[in-house]
């Protein structure tokens, strides 16, 4: 909670914090390349690709500059932005923010088992409720650069808690997902992949 704490207060303490400013017809035109694995307007068909439609603007140009620096790896992305300038990357990030990110549905069952630990954590096991990051409907909190995750495929959150966990992804603030996800078992990370994917 301490790493929470710090990062929200040296995050609104800047007044002067920049927010990724692109052109969304330049981002389109730019798109081309993007469409086999997140589709043509950020809704990845394949659940290996996370959905970027309605992602925010300043987190998407985050993790392509991440790609491009080596901050976050992985071999495709990689590839994919090493020739993108800055002003590319802003047009992307604001195209694909446009887009309407499409939903996804969850059992009554999971919703029900999903909603304490997400709405609640669990203080005996020091596990904070995401809704302090990520709010009560998913939809994160753009000036702290905490992502939208709802409608988003439960697989590619299931992938990306395990990832956090194992410390394979290490480019969360101050690493408090790192953190957070090392408390989780198998099951809680399934449950919440499949309860957070329907929040919306």
């Amino acid at each position: 909670m301490n790493k929470l704490l710090v990062t929200l207060i040296a995050v609104f303490g800047l007044s002067n914090m920049a927010i990724a400013q692109g052109n969304i017809e330049a981002g389109k035109a730019k798109s081309a390349t993007c469409v086999a694995c997140h589709g043509e307007d950020g809704n990845s068909p394949s659940d290996l690709y996370p959905k970027i439609a309605g992602q925010h603007e300043s987190y998407l140009e985050k993790q392509l500059i991440q790609f491009k620096n080596g901050e976050r790896s992985d071999p495709i992305m990689m590839g994919m932005v090493a020739g993108l300038s800055d002003q590319d990357m802003k047009d992307l990030a604001a195209y694909f923010s446009a887009q309407p990110a499409t939903p996804e549905t969850v059992s009554p069952e999971i919703a029900v088992a999903g909603r304490d630990l997400y709405m609640g954590g669990d203080k005996e096991r020091g596990i904070p409720a995401c809704t302090a990051c990520h709010g009560p409907r998913g939809n994160g909190l753009e000036l702290a650069k905490f992502p939208k995750i709802s409608n988003q495929h439960p697989a590619y959150l299931k992938a990306q808690l395990e990832k956090f966990r194992s410390q394979a992804r290490e480019n969360d603030p101050n690493g408090m997902m790192g953190d957070i996800s090392a408390k989780l078992t198998d099951a809680d990370i399934e449950l919440l992949s499949k309860y957070i994917s329907a929040l919306h």
